[in-house]
């Protein structure tokens, strides 16, 4: 990977997501390109797609370029740098696509770009479907292996016993070469499993949000959101036998949830609006 001359970054965070089985709605890729945008992100490097991607299942597109003229692109990973306003540290952003073939080299070859550019802590973002209902606030599971960052955040270890994507394969690549990592997980209600998903995306930053213990200016993703949600009731008014499925998934969300932890959530998500006020 070429990445081109970069000034020294600040305690770089690296903030990472791909495209594909780790992405439930787009709603974790979701996240970057939104923090690319509003931080005005600049891309630094790219992976050679060559080596890693089955270009008859990720195939390149024809489009046209700002003077008109025709422009191959082909399925990648970029590497963007940014400088936040109002955070003491810079942000390295990683997105990319599922790689077809040769894991352990595409995770070796971003680590070593992130060690290039002194990337401290490494966070990834994931999306998965999960039985959870469109109108209650968007599950985030969070791991780390920093037990500063799991105590602040009262984050659970993973669990989790199974089939894995490039998320999983990427933090595990961390863990081996020692390099501090987090990981955060939306869960999008399966039945509305097409992309995008404002709300999930709104979740996940929510957590970025308190990771970096910065506000993140959301455009018009609240809004978004609640389109969405609304878009989401309309539909299941129209099938009674979704409209009672969805009620079975609330009953069980709100009985398994406790008086205080509701109360928690509230909390923070005031606070978030706070700090966010106050920066404005």
């Amino acid at each position: 990977m070429e990445l081109e001359q970069v000034p020294p970054l600040v305690r770089p965070v690296v903030i990472a997501s791909f495209e594909g089985w780790n992405d439930a709605a787009e709603a974790a890729t979701g996240v970057v390109d939104h923090l690319m945008e509003q931080w005005d992100a600049r891309v630094v490097a790219a992976i050679d797609p060559e080596e890693y991607y089955d270009f008859q299942v990720n195939r390149p597109s024809v489009g046209t370029d700002e003077s008109g003229f025709r422009k191959l692109t082909w399925p990648s990973t970029h590497v963007a740098v940014a400088s936040p306003p109002g955070l003491d540290r810079d942000v390295i952003l990683i997105r990319g696509i599922e790689p077809n073939m040769r894991w352990r080299r595409f995770c070796s070859e971003l680590l070593a770009c992130v060690d290039d550019l002194g990337g401290e802590l490494v966070v990834t973002l994931g999306a998965l479907l999960a039985d959870t209902p469109h109108s209650r606030p968007i599950p985030v599971t969070g791991t780390s292996s920093e037990p500063e960052i799991v105590d602040r955040l009262d984050l659970d270890q993973s669990t989790y016993e199974g089939p894995t994507g490039i998320v999983g394969v990427f933090q595990d690549a961390c863990d081996k070469v020692g390099a501090p990592s987090a990981s955060f997980w939306a869960a999008v209600p399966h039945y509305v499993a097409q992309p995008p998903c404002p709300k999930a995306t709104l979740a996940l930053l929510g957590h970025v949000e308190e990771l970096l213990e910065t506000s993140i200016p959301l455009g018009d993703l609240p809004e978004e959101a609640i389109a969405w949600e609304h878009g989401v009731n309309e539909l299941a008014e129209d099938d009674d036998e979704v409209a009672d499925y969805i009620h079975g998934l609330e009953q069980t969300r709100d009985t398994a949830e406790l008086p205080e932890a509701s109360g928690e959530a509230i909390a923070k998500e005031f606070e978030r609006y706070l700090k966010r006020r106050d920066t404005d």
